[in-house]
Order: C-alpha cells, then structure tokens, then sequence
C-alpha cells in the first residue's frame, strides 16, 4: 500500500476528529474541544497519513494521525489513530517514526505516553517500537480504567534520569 505522512492542515480537523471517535470508546475519544485544545498547544505537531482512495485515482484519504507535544527534554504521545480497515499496513510505524525525529531534533530524549491495560493490540504496537511500562495509573481513564505509563529513550540521546 502506498501512503505519505505529511503535517497536519486546519482543514483536517474534522476528519481527524471521526477517525479519532472511530478508534475509542465514546468515553475515551476526544471532543472536539479537547483535540482542538491538544493541537493548538505551543510545542505540539500533528501529523497525518494519507493513502490514495483507488489504484486509479490520484486523490488521497486521510488513514491516520499522530499527535505529539514537547516539553524540555520531555516528549508525549497524545494519540495514534490509523482507522480499522488499514491497521497492520505501516501507517502507525511511519507515523510514529516521523514524530520521533521530530522530537528528536526538538532535544527531547524520552516519550512518554499512557495506553488503557485493556487495549492488547496497542501495548504490543508500543512494545514492539521500544516502549516500556513505567507503571500503572489507576482509574486514568473514564468508568475507572486503568492505564499503562510507558516511555522510551529516543536513540542518540542521553536517557533521562528517573
């Protein structure tokens, strides 16, 4: 499958916000609110995964996005979103590389994030890209699920100490 990753663009705001209500339980999906109030932070980027719609056609659907922030020498996953029906293709794995090096050139030198403990397919994608679990965050989730903490030092960094 072909697909490009490309910065996120004001116009993608709503299709983000549908892909996004796709992949999360009503409680956990952002609002719309919410995902405008995490891209318009200072140190975030957002960038988006686009395939072509048809072998015939030259026009590109949005398939996935990744949402990062950046603080000092601290980064944070906010989401990764890549719709159902194109898991498994490499769309998160660019992405997340992607936001990775961009952390990376922003001096940041371990990611963070949270998963819910529930989601299997999600904690072995995190295992799978380095990440491991910090701890566990209780009730950090809407109805009292729990969360995984992980991170990851990024690669020609210095890890931080804990």
């Amino acid at each position: 499958m072909k697909f490009s990753v490309r910065n996120y663009r004001p116009k993608d705001f709503e299709t983000l916000y549908l892909i996004d209500r796709a992949c999360y339980e009503p409680e956990i999906a952002y609002t719309r609110r919410e995902l405008r109030w995490y891209l318009g932070l200072p140190a975030t980027d957002c960038l988006v995964a686009e395939v072509r719609r048809s072998a015939k056609s030259m026009a590109r659907q949005i398939a996935g996005f990744v949402i990062v922030a950046s603080q000092k020498i601290h980064g944070h996953i906010i989401t990764i979103d890549v719709v159902e029906n194109l898991r498994r293709a490499g769309l998160g794995a660019a992405l997340l590389d992607k936001a990775e090096s961009r952390l990376r050139r922003r001096g940041v030198h371990e990611v963070w994030l949270e998963t819910a403990t529930n989601n299997n397919p999600a904690i072995a994608f995190w295992h799978k890209h380095g990440y491991r679990t910090r701890g566990r965050l209780r009730n950090y989730y809407p109805g009292g699920l729990d969360a995984f903490s992980m991170s990851k030092p990024l690669a020609d960094s210095v890890p931080v100490e804990k």
